[in-house]
């Protein structure tokens, strides 16, 4: 794979990380109850993940998951129903969120700690077969029969390192900006569109498996 492949596999991540979605929901709303810390734990557990997809993506696995609308729409519903847990801990969170707009001690959200902040990385990016689907049409590109395994190893670090990066930029950027104080003396109402957000893409979800 030439010099300028690898620079048009890169740029094409990137695309797909900036897309916006609940990955990005999450991330930042990790970042702005728990602070840095915990931003970056998502956002480096989430580009593991996918990662992970990236490497399954280029063995073969994508194909199977798109292949099959059973396996497809179970990954789907699973997914959905993770969305509909974070957005009811998100809608829970701002209606105990104080006028200055932090959280009560009694109500830490869905990710308390980072341990939990990692949980939510890798879930929202495991239960989201998209990505499968998006990888398996982008390495149809770049892999062929036989590909050694240096240059599958290489596309699934590429997505992994390019979505981990972008993420962890968006988690720091938001923590020492002007825009992130605004926000937390905003975070009730934060809380609350997030929570909408996150529902509605779950319900979104569910009707398209139903009526598929």
């Amino acid at each position: 794979m030439t010099p300028a492949e690898w620079l048009s596999l890169a740029a094409v991540c990137l695309l797909g990380a900036l897309s916006p979605g609940p990955s990005l929901a999450v991330v930042m709303g990790n970042t702005l109850r728990q602070g840095t810390a915990a931003g970056i734990a998502t956002a480096l557990s989430h580009g593991l993940m996918v990662g992970g997809y990236a490497l399954a993506t280029a063995l073969g696995l994508a194909a199977l998951i798109a292949g099959s609308p059973g396996v497809y729409n179970l990954l789907a519903l699973a997914g959905a129903a993770y969305l509909l847990w974070l957005g009811a801990s998100a809608l829970r969170a701002g209606d105990g969120a104080t006028a200055e707009g932090s959280t009560t001690a009694a109500r830490p959200g869905p990710s308390a700690g980072l341990g939990g902040a990692c949980r939510d990385g890798l879930a929202i990016a495991l239960f989201n077969p998209k990505i499968a689907v998006f990888f398996l049409a982008l390495f149809s590109q770049f892999v062929t029969p036989g590909a050694p395994w240096p240059v599958v190893l290489g596309l699934a670090a590429t997505a992994m390192v390019v979505d981990a990066g972008w993420y962890a930029l968006v988690a720091t950027v938001l923590s020492r900006s002007g825009a992130a104080r605004w926000l937390r003396r905003h975070q009730r109402w934060l809380d609350r569109l997030t929570g909408v957000v996150l529902v509605g893409l779950a319900l979104t979800t569910v009707v398209g498996v139903a009526g598929g």
